[in-house]
């Protein structure tokens, strides 16, 4: 009776014959049987002693490796084109076309040598222990090209004793090896699909696990398997508990049995039509969602990070993450979606943010995006064509906050009017020219204004929000006369207002209330340049906006207001020579000066408050309070609100 064997791997292969390993070998020492021969005093080198005793035949092939001159049965001598080809394969590895060439099962590269004699197939043993990409040790360029390499390939390398595992090792690979045995046991019915779900992962969402109470025990169910399920399939695929093996496990299992009646005509939406029909015994659960935010995809990543620890979701599917999320009771991912939206809001997110988190009560982001948009809303939403995803409730609630940030008044009655163009006409997919707009809203009937019509009543309190009477510019105000957008009594009352201020020396006797109806005007200041300033004119008074970098370190400036004298070097010649300018040796002002900017998710705000001062004329009186302020963190916001009460 034998003796049982006792060895852990099986039996090592007997050495290939040396016949059908001469290809491969010839082929790996064919640049140094080229090089043979090769002597710097240009005598005719001696035949090369390593010859090919094949038939013709067998060096005929359609593919090269890195040299065809390998071929030769004679040194290379003075083929300077050949000796650069070998020294090139000597010092290289092997490429991929090389492995391809000694690995493949081709007639061409056969190990048999013999025209009559029947092909037959190599060993695996016998294909060259390399990798695609592998370094391979070479002999270097200045080693004795006389000889010819005598490279071998090794011994196989024998085993030693398999070593215990431990025994958590133990009961991660059998409990991985049983689960990727068992297919999916619960049938969640959403959104128009059935989702193939595992038991044990449903208990992080509340409301999937609230449901699994009330179904019944598991029974054989019909039902269709559509392809976006592959989404949910790559999240559950990485899981550790199921193996890369579990979907064609799952699909033996579930497979559709032979012989089930056929079912009678089915309709155009009929999941039959994209989906594979599958049967399986599942518990199903229903759940219902009317929440546009929420779809297949997304509800295939919330549903896929069930089997994580570690949430996956992307920038561009997170709002609708965080609401599927919502719908299924997944806190985890619910605060996971949050943190990330917190980190990535811009231009191209802040909407679809605002409204998912607004819908699912996640404040924090709320506040977040509702801070980046009062200070970007003008400089960068107004000029991109997400700006007509902002809802109408949330830009008035933007425009009439205090911490909103303006390049001038005419901008905030310039992004409304975009805004209104994009709600119009919804088929664009870019940002229209101003041109573009500004025919729009001409060619509308000119018997009253837009926001006079049935359509444009609904905008009358967006329109409100404009200060009119900080729009001075007479090419802005002419805009807003051919546009037609405003009523006429507006445009009448704002130019009514110009000229009984240009009257009365500057006073704004219609303007009460400074935060309500002061004029504002900002700056944006970035890393460059470290010196920025605006002029602003106002019936008949102008002043310098000023930001000095103190110290680059530090990041110290100083904000303040100047006013200008007549002919001043800043002032352009047009301003000089056309402008008006009130000759009063002071005018009592009411002011506010602010910084803001963002930092790390947080919002920081720096401002003088209201504050009332005399400018005149004087070095001592013409300039205002200064405000110093260290650590600003670029880009930063200024802004500046001017008030000219009665005097």
């Amino acid at each position: 009776m034998a003796e049982p064997r006792s060895t852990y791997f099986p039996a090592i292969p007997p050495p290939p014959p040396k016949a059908s390993s001469s290809y491969s070998r010839h082929l790996r020492d064919a640049p140094y049987s080229a090089l043979s021969g090769i002597v710097v005093d240009g005598r005719t080198p001696e035949k090369c002693r390593y010859q090919f005793q094949v038939m013709p035949r067998c060096r005929e092939r359609l593919q090269v490796g890195a040299t065809n001159r390998w071929r030769l049965p004679d040194a290379l001598y003075t083929d300077l084109l050949g000796n650069a080809q070998a020294l090139k394969a000597v010092n290289m590895p092997y490429n991929s076309t090389m492995v391809r060439i000694i690995t493949a099962e081709s007639p061409k590269l056969c190990t048999n040598l013999e025209a009559n004699a029947p092909y037959t197939f190599r060993r695996s043993s016998d294909r060259p222990k390399t990798t695609c990409g592998a370094p391979l040790s070479r002999e270097p360029a200045t080693a004795n090209l006389s000889g010819v390499s005598s490279k071998r390939q090794g011994d196989p390398a024998v085993p030693g004793s398999a070593r215990m595992l431990a025994p958590k090792e133990l009961f991660l690979y059998h409990s991985k090896k049983s689960m990727s045995f068992v297919g999916p046991d619960v049938l969640l019915k959403c959104l128009g699909m059935d989702w193939e779900l595992h038991r044990p992962f449903l208990q992080k969402a509340e409301n999937l696990a609230k449901k699994l109470l009330t179904v019944d025990d598991p029974a054989p169910q019909k039902y269709y398997r559509s392809p976006v399920s592959e989404t949910l399939d790559s999240y559950i695929s990485h899981s550790n508990f199921y193996s890369n093996e579990y979907r064609e496990t799952a699909k033996n299992i579930a497979a559709t049995k032979e012989g089930e009646k056929e079912e009678g005509i089915k309709p155009l939406n009929h999941p039959a039509h994209i989906s594979e029909e599958r049967v399986g015994s599942m518990s199903v659960i229903h759940l219902e969602i009317d929440d546009p935010l929420v779809t297949k995809r997304a509800m295939a990543i919330a549903l896929g990070n069930l089997y994580h620890d570690d949430l996956d979701v992307d920038l561009s599917d997170v709002a609708g993450v965080l609401a599927a999320a919502a719908a299924l009771g997944f806190k985890q991912l619910v605060e996971g979606c949050g943190n990330i939206m917190l980190k990535s809001i811009n231009y191209h997110t802040v909407c679809r943010y605002h409204l998912a988190a607004s819908k699912h009560q996640q404040e924090h982001v709320v506040l977040a995006c509702e801070r980046w948009l009062e200070l970007n809303l003008i400089p960068q939403l107004s000029l991109q064509i997400q700006l007509r995803e902002m809802s109408a409730e949330l830009l008035q609630k933007i425009l009439k906050s205090s911490r909103l940030f303006v390049l001038s008044e005419f901008s905030v009655f310039r992004t409304l009017a975009y805004w209104l163009f994009l709600q119009l006409n919804t088929d664009l997919q870019l940002m229209p020219p101003h041109s573009t707009v500004l025919a729009y809203f001409n060619s509308l009937p000119k018997c009253t204004s837009f926001l006079e019509t049935d359509e444009g009543h609904l905008y009358l309190p967006l329109f409100q929000t404009v200060r009119l009477h900080g729009i001075t510019d007479t090419n802005n105000i002419q805009d807003m006369q051919i546009m037609n957008i405003l009523p006429q009594s507006w445009l009448i009352n704002l130019l009514s207002q110009h000229y009984h201020a240009l009257q009365a020396g500057g006073d704004m006797a219609m303007v009460r209330d400074f935060h309500s109806s002061g004029v504002r005007q900002g700056f944006i200041v970035d890393d460059e340049p470290h010196y920025h300033s605006e002029v602003v004119s106002l019936h008949g008074f102008h002043f310098e906006l000023k930001t000095i970098r103190e110290d680059a370190k530090a990041n110290t400036y100083s904000i303040y207001m100047e006013r200008l004298k007549p002919g001043d070097p800043i002032l352009s010649f047009r301003q000089c020579e056309r402008h008006t300018f009130s000759m009063r040796p002071d005018r009592e002002v009411r002011y506010s000066l602010t910084v803001q900017y963002l930092h790390e998710g947080q919002h920081f705000m720096h401002t003088t408050g209201v504050t009332t001062h005399k400018f005149g004329l004087g070095e001592r009186t013409c300039r205002s309070q200064v405000l110093t302020l260290k650590d600003l963190k670029e880009p930063i916001y200024v802004s500046f609100t001017l008030l000219f009460p009665p005097s």
